[in-house]
């Protein structure tokens, strides 16, 4: 039986605010019971990592706590190849593991996730072995939904988030050309593309060069302020559209990534045609950059929570 005794006490504060560092660890745990339980069917070790996906954690308050109402619940987890989980029976079984375990366990936490899919490959990742995702809905009416995403080759998460950041960044490029593709998009839609764009400049920051950063910085802070005050005007949602199209922002994101994985003849825009060893592969200098950055906020997050009594007796994080 698998203990859920120890899932973080929380995961709501006071406010209805979700804790992003209670969130983090308990994608983290789920998927430590998903390995016992793999373990247990086909008697062997499964190295799965997780976390959570998206990087509103990047600008959590001293403690975790969310600063938007975040409504949709995103992990994203790396799975080894070469395993029974190549087979289709086996990782239906591990999509029905996870569906199972997710919902018993935020189920402590009074949202009651229905109707799972999965399957669905998802566009500019490895053509080969297409990252996939699980998806769930919120009956509650707390959040909207949950998704994890599945990327294969085993990796550490803050490897897989880096690693994802470019096929993040080769989707809003498209959705920003407007040559190709002219805007017929919803309010939400346009949305989620510029969440997208905060996203992905929070997590490669460290490694963007300092004249990109002095272009970006006001663009993004400013951007950062409308979503934190709540962004539904719909005029104004399309004037910040073409915004950043206007600034070009998806070129300086590009330029982060595209020099460290040249030098292994590795093209960040054409990642659907690398190896798949090369999945959720990245290059020493950026994980130096990047690693300790994105872990980061954690450490913090905990050293404030403990200092307040904010954690359970014992708590160990996984």
């Amino acid at each position: 039986m698998l203990d859920y005794t120890k899932l973080p006490p929380q995961l709501f504060s006071p406010n209805r605010r979700i804790n992003l560092y209670f969130l983090h660890h308990l994608f983290k745990i789920l998927t430590n019971m998903v390995s016992q339980r793999l373990h247990r069917e086909f008697e062997r070790e499964f190295p799965l990592t997780a976390g959570m996906w998206g990087g509103s954690y990047l600008i959590a308050d001293e403690e975790g706590r969310a600063r938007t109402n975040v409504v949709r619940l995103y992990s994203i987890i790396n799975l080894p190849q070469g395993t029974p989980l190549d087979k289709a029976e086996n990782f239906e079984f591990l999509m029905r593991t996870y569906s199972e375990i997710y919902q018993k366990a935020f189920e402590q936490y009074g949202l009651r996730f229905v109707d799972p899919h999965w399957g669905e490959p998802i566009p500019y990742t490895n053509r080969e072995r297409p990252t996939t995702t699980l998806q769930m809905w919120d009956q509650s009416g707390r959040v909207k939904f949950v998704r994890a995403f599945f990327v294969w080759n085993t990796a550490t998460w803050e490897e897989s988030i880096i690693y994802d950041s470019i096929r993040n960044i080769k989707q809003i490029k498209e959705l920003l050309d407007l040559d190709r593709r002219p805007m017929k998009k919803t309010p939400e839609e346009l949305k989620f593309l510029l969440q997208d764009v905060l996203i992905i400049y929070f997590t490669l920051r460290p490694a963007l060069t300092p004249d990109f950063v002095e272009h970006a910085e006001p663009i993004v802070t400013e951007l950062l302020k409308q979503f934190l005050a709540g962004l539904h005007d719909e005029a104004l949602i399309e004037e910040w559209f073409y915004r950043v199209y206007k600034n070009a922002l998806v070129y300086g994101y590009e330029e982060a990534l595209e020099e460290p994985y040249a030098k292994y003849n590795l093209d960040i825009k054409k990642i659907e045609t690398w190896p798949v060893d090369k999945i959720n592969w990245v290059p020493e200098e950026l994980k130096a950059i990047l690693g300790p950055y994105l872990k980061n906020p954690f450490h913090t997050f905990q050293t404030n929570l403990e200092k307040n009594n904010l954690l359970p007796p014992g708590w160990k994080t996984p």
